[in-house]
């Protein structure tokens, strides 16, 4: 992974070494973006889910299980795949015959470069955030 330098002046006095300590935390974003979490249930449509995608102005739905346990997560990039596939029939096919259904997660103390790996590696741009086995954000 590529490390983006800071700038400084020639005559800055800056020292970068106390960075490594203060490594950013899930946590510590989700500290300032919040900690909601929009769901759905396996049964919903696709057209329900794109329908929350658009009017919460986000890029993916946890799908839950009646216990609240994951089932899955489904993607703005999901939808518009399955309708590139099946055309508007997708729609009204349950959310379960799109989804992923092998979600990676990551916890709150897990580090952004950590974090930032996963989702490079997995080619994914949501990661659901875990704690004692309770999905917190």
């Amino acid at each position: 992974m590529a490390v983006t330098p800071i700038a400084a002046d020639a005559g800055d006095d800056v020292n970068i070494d106390h960075l490594e300590d203060r490594q950013m935390t899930v946590a510590s974003i989700l500290r300032n973006k919040g900690t909601d979490i929009i769901s759905a249930s396996p049964e919903n449509t696709l057209s329900e889910i794109i329908a929350i995608l658009g009017s919460k102005k986000i890029g993916a739905v946890m799908v839950l299980n009646g216990d609240g346990s994951i089932a899955g997560i489904i993607s703005e990039r999901d939808a518009v795949a399955a309708i590139s596939r099946e055309g508007s029939a997708a729609l009204e096919n349950p959310v379960s015959a799109y989804m992923t259904s092998k979600v990676i997660t990551c916890a709150g103390d897990d580090s952004i470069n950590d974090v930032m790996g996963k989702m490079t590696s997995g080619r994914f741009r949501h990661l659901p955030v875990m704690k004692d086995g309770a999905l917190v954000g």
